[in-house]
């Protein structure tokens, strides 16, 4: 699976406090939250390492992305997925390229591009 991937040498908690400001750089907020490891323990009674699936959006780049063709919010929100990995992090996030050309071909891979660069630029702000 493509993806933009990073670990950091930092506590998930820290890393998920950073999240939303470095998204934010970006254009992005996250509009959805979902605590994997909590639901996973509330629905099946199981324990698993804190996971958590963020749903980010940049609306500027939605509202254009829409505007050229309505598929593309079978792949919205873009996920950005984060788990504790030993004493460190990892955040994941889905490489729009890659999910739009599966999704819509190549009509909107220019502004995947785009979208692809904001989700580089976050990861580098975290750390």
């Amino acid at each position: 699976m493509s993806s933009l991937q990073r670990q950091f040498d930092l506590p998930m908690d820290d890393v998920l406090a950073r999240l939303p400001e470095a998204l934010k750089s970006e254009g992005f907020g996250i509009l959805t939250e979902i605590d994997v490891a909590g639901t996973l323990k509330t629905k099946l009674d199981v324990s698993f390492r804190p996971y958590r699936i963020l749903g980010a959006c940049n609306p500027v780049l939605a509202h254009r992305a829409l505007g050229q063709d309505l598929a593309i919010g079978t792949v919205m929100p873009c996920n950005v997925v984060v788990w504790q990995e030993g004493e460190g992090t990892v955040v994941r996030i889905v490489d729009p390229v890659a999910t739009v050309q599966a999704a819509c071909g190549d009509a909107l891979c220019d502004l995947a591009e785009e979208v692809r660069g904001k989700l580089d630029n976050v990861l580098a702000r975290i750390a």
